[in-house]
């Protein structure tokens, strides 16, 4: 059946989260710098520089907020994103952040052939691992596109999770033609991506419709049902779009409000998939 190709498997939710806390907190950024434009071949000067200023601006603002409060953060990277930065993605990993893979050039799977989609994964990880010194385990599809072909390729690349599909608000197991995998899903969603609420593409009818102050209300709302519930708060962000200084301190006030409970784990999602494989009840 077409519904069966990938579900949500056995609940991943452990007892307890890492030294007894009652919630995880997973802040990821997906660094998607300049290929938003150059995945399409496009060759605007303009969204070129939009991209610059994601690495160049936001890039720091959200290292500094994650280094003062002492956050370890999971950064989602195109491989041709850290080629055109290479010194980011070895500064990020020298600070305690994972660099996980986000395709090649954040292509879209559902257009691509089963083998063309293998091959971009197998290079991305190639150079993400050259740059890194380390092999990521995780991956994100870009535009969260999971194509017929991608549990296989996840699952034959020996990957331990991952962080594309929402099937629920907690990690689960991926199940592939009724069959557990063994991959961990840490689902995603929209309402918990600031790009629904603030990106602007002036050449299509994308505009931004949320104020800031209304999209933390909205992440804050999501923390605390994570949080009541014992769960996973789990969040997406884009360099390009949160980094700007109007939008930043969104990021700074719901660190804060996590800080201020203390029974909150705030960690990767390398290790929330290797914590849940280990500790689901």
């Amino acid at each position: 059946m077409l519904v069966d190709r990938v579900r949500a498997g056995r609940p991943l939710k452990p007892g307890t989260w890492k030294n007894g806390a009652r919630c995880a907190f997973a802040v990821s950024f997906d660094s998607d710098h300049e290929t938003s434009d150059l995945r399409d071949g496009g060759r605007s000067i303009s969204r070129l520089s939009a991209g610059q200023y994601s690495s160049r601006a936001g890039i720091p603002r959200i290292a500094d907020i994650l280094h003062r409060h002492d956050v370890p953060a999971t950064f989602f990277v195109p491989a041709v994103s850290a080629l055109l930065h290479p010194a980011e993605q070895r500064a990020l990993c020298g600070a305690g952040h994972e660099i996980a893979m986000h395709g090649w050039i954040h292509e879209l799977n559902s257009m691509l052939p089963a083998e063309a989609e293998r091959e971009l994964y197998l290079r991305a990880s190639d150079t993400l691992t050259a740059i890194c010194g380390e092999r990521p385990v995780g991956l994100r599809t870009p535009s969260w596109d999971f194509s017929d072909h991608t549990l296989a390729i996840i699952a034959e690349m020996g990957l331990l999770y991952d962080s594309s599909l929402m099937g629920d608000d907690d990690c689960y197991e991926l199940v592939g033609g009724g069959q557990p995998t063994g991959i961990v899903e840490i689902p995603v969603e929209w309402i918990r991506d600031d790009s629904p609420y603030l990106a602007m593409n002036r050449f299509s009818s994308l505009r931004p419709y949320t104020p800031p102050a209304a999209v933390l209300d909205i992440f804050i709302r999501e923390f605390e049902a994570a949080y009541a519930e014992g769960g996973l708060f789990q969040l997406t962000l884009h360099p390009h779009v949160i980094g700007h200084r109007s939008r930043i301190w969104i990021l700074e006030e719901i660190v804060r409000l996590a800080k201020s409970r203390q029974d909150v784990w705030f960690t990767t999602h390398r290790d929330l998939a290797q914590w849940v494989s280990e500790h689901a009840d």
